[in-house]
């Protein structure tokens, strides 16, 4: 069977290299790409790569968010306008918030069945914003709604293998769970396969630098941008673990934020933090999410205390998003 990708938010930053990425793939048969910009030309662009893809890119004339999504299997949404210096993630709410709801609505109704991957942020909020849109359209499927909280995962393989010298840094398992912003992302460092000895004068910066990596790359681009091609990588990485569990293979496991009530296994971890909505490992099989793991069964004091700011900090954004999503700020 042939599988239909979409980028929603194609010409961006994340975007375009999200879109290369998943050109690339030798699971995806068709490639649609969506953008208020330019998305011809990117289209036109990649449509050169000699992979199996095929390739059509869309503007919002003509219903083209409509064409775009239309019976789509799986919709990668990295669609959003980025971080500048000095601005908090809830300074760029109303604006994402408003994007991430119009498309889905568009998924909504041409692609009800999609597995939907959401990248623009504020994750924490978004997601919860997307859950009600499809909730009020009667099409909600919590196994195939997912907040990619990746690049939090790839951050952390990336500065344990640094501090312990390990030369690849994917042979390293660290679940990061919580959500995806600042203090909502809490690393579990106490459940890394192989487990890793980190000197605990190096702990607390190490948690920092999972939890805030994006400030280094919004202070190293120095107003030109924030994190699109590690973000782009790290979509990739979820969009494609997405894709395999779709195609049978089995034992993929990556964290990802999703509806805990909604999912087998998520209703021990509802009912210990009290959040609709966490990232918690998760396998990834033909249906969506099969099964959530429990982490929160063996953490150490450290994480425990870390656990709860996270768990304060996303009670408030879940509670933004579900809010926004009934009552959108007037034009």
């Amino acid at each position: 069977m042939g599988i239909k990708a979409v980028v929603a938010g194609a010409s961006g930053g994340i975007g375009q290299p999200l879109s290369l990425l998943l050109k690339t793939s030798p699971l995806i048969s068709e490639l649609a790409l969506y953008d208020v910009v330019n998305t011809p030309g990117v289209a036109a662009d990649l449509s050169h790569i000699s992979s199996p893809a095929k390739i059509t890119g869309y503007l919002p004339k003509d219903d083209g968010a409509k064409l775009a999504m239309k019976d789509a299997d799986i919709v990668v949404i990295p669609a959003g306008i980025p971080r500048k210096p000095g601005m908090t993630r809830d300074d760029l709410f109303n604006i994402n918030a408003g994007i991430v709801k119009g498309l889905i609505e568009v998924i909504a109704e041409v692609a009800p069945k999609a597995y939907i991957l959401i990248i623009s942020n504020p994750v924490n909020s978004t997601v919860p914003i997307a859950a009600e849109v499809l909730k009020a359209k009667g099409v909600f499927d919590p196994k195939r709604l997912f907040g990619v909280t990746t690049l939090d995962v790839v951050r952390a393989e990336t500065f344990v293998a640094e501090i312990i010298g390990e030369k690849n840094p994917q042979s390293l398992t660290i679940p990061v769970i919580g959500g995806h912003s600042g203090e909502t992302i809490v690393p579990l460092f106490s459940q890394a396969k192989p487990s890793v000895d980190i000197p605990a004068d190096k702990m607390p910066a190490l948690v920092k630098r999972v939890q805030f990596g994006g400030d280094e790359v919004v202070a190293a681009k120095d107003g030109a941008g924030s994190a699109t091609l590690s973000m782009a990588y790290a979509g990739f990485r979820f969009a494609e673990a997405v894709l395999k569990g779709l195609n049978g293979e089995k034992n993929i496991v990556e964290p990802s934020f999703v509806y805990l009530p909604g999912v087998s296994g998520g209703e021990a971890i509802h009912k210990e933090t009290g959040c609709d909505f966490f990232s918690v490992p998760v396998e990834l099989g033909t249906s969506g999410v099969e099964k959530v793991f429990n982490p929160l069964t063996n953490i150490n004091d450290a994480e425990k205390t870390l656990l709860k700011a996270c768990v304060e900090g996303l009670k408030g954004n879940i509670a933004k998003g579900v809010s926004f999503a009934h009552n959108p700020p007037q034009k």
